[in-house]
């Protein structure tokens, strides 16, 4: 009975699934049963380097072979078993053994994680679902999209594995609200009209790094943008002017910018800012204006504020989001 070690594994288009091995124990002939992992099934075929069709291969031989059921991950050994029956057996349960491992794994919420991400503020998790058509490409791209993880969002792989996106993926990202990646594979018709119909969005991709930028840029569109105060415009007030059933109007000249009348003021004194809000009133002569450009004089006056004085500055400010990068 031949034993060995799976070296890589992946989805051989029009074939099925194809297990680079190593052979280290015994031999390996075509028609033995082999279980590796949570897959099992018959060699139906088995290649050298050279791609050279072998009836068998012995101790420290590598061969390519076909009959697995699934995907194997690379390191993952391998048996040749007596009985079809028993080898199927013992893949179901692992592959329960496997499942419930998972479960058991789930990070669930504590009060220390709560405490956490209530400090941090508007803590989000982008929940992903990568599936490929070679193992060794799967695991560089699961890694890599877990490394584009923030203090502010985390990227979860909640499932990765080798083969075209079935249906039960589709019903994974629903469960789960997450996206599918598929590098070099498509989904099935029925995993495709699953999406349509859930809502679930599938993106396919042939090159790894088109796929980290995009979602890089996903991340990206998940923060909370930068806010920025902007200052528009400055006026001095030269002179105040005490109006019944009005207020105080404060006669300015605009230093700076363009004062408007919806923006956001302060009013500042020795430096200190004594008032903050918006303007009640602004004009030119006796008309009402939107704006006054720099260089200019105006009458203005502040919401509910009366406490002008000649010599006080009237600083109009913006707030600016600025779309933050990692």
């Amino acid at each position: 009975m031949g034993s060995g070690a799976v070296i890589e594994s992946s989805l051989d288009k029009g074939r099925g699934y194809l297990a680079t091995v190593l052979v280290q124990d015994g031999t390996v002939n075509v028609g033995d049963v082999i279980i590796s992992g949570a897959y099992y099934g018959r060699v139906k075929a088995m290649y050298n380097e050279r791609g050279q069709k072998v009836q068998s291969a012995g101790p420290s031989t590598p061969v390519s072979l076909l009959g697995l059921n699934g995907a194997p991950a690379a390191g993952e050994k391998f048996n040749i078993m007596a009985d079809e029956k028993e080898a199927k057996s013992i893949a179901q349960k692992r592959e329960q053994l496997i499942r419930i491992q998972g479960i058991k794994t789930q990070k669930h919420l504590t009060l220390e994680e709560i405490g956490r991400r209530i400090a941090i503020g508007n803590f989000k998790e982008l929940n992903v679902i990568v599936k490929g058509d070679v193992d060794g490409s799967v695991e560089a791209l699961s890694d890599s999209l877990i490394k584009l993880s923030t203090e502010e969002v985390r990227v979860n792989v909640i499932h990765k594995a080798v083969g075209a996106i079935s249906e039960s993926d589709v019903l994974l990202a629903e469960a789960s609200d997450a996206v599918i990646i598929g590098f070099q594979v498509r989904p099935s018709a029925e995993a495709r009209r699953a999406a349509e119909k859930e809502g679930i969005e599938i993106r396919l991709y042939s090159v790894i790094y088109d796929c980290i930028n995009e979602v890089k840029e996903g991340i990206e569109g998940m923060l909370e943008p930068e806010k920025k105060e902007e200052v528009t415009a400055t006026a001095e007030v030269k002179q105040t002017f005490k109006i019944s059933k009005v207020g105080t109007i404060a006669g300015c000249l605009v230093k700076e910018g363009k004062l408007t009348s919806k923006a956001d003021v302060r009013l500042i004194r020795d430096g200190i800012v004594v008032y903050t809000g918006t303007l009640s009133s602004l004009q030119r002569g006796k008309d009402q204006v939107k704006e006054v450009p720099s260089g200019m004089e105006c009458g203005c006056g502040l919401d509910r504020y009366n406490d002008i004085h000649p010599g006080d500055i009237i600083e109009a400010f913006q707030i600016v989001e600025i779309k933050r990068s990692l």
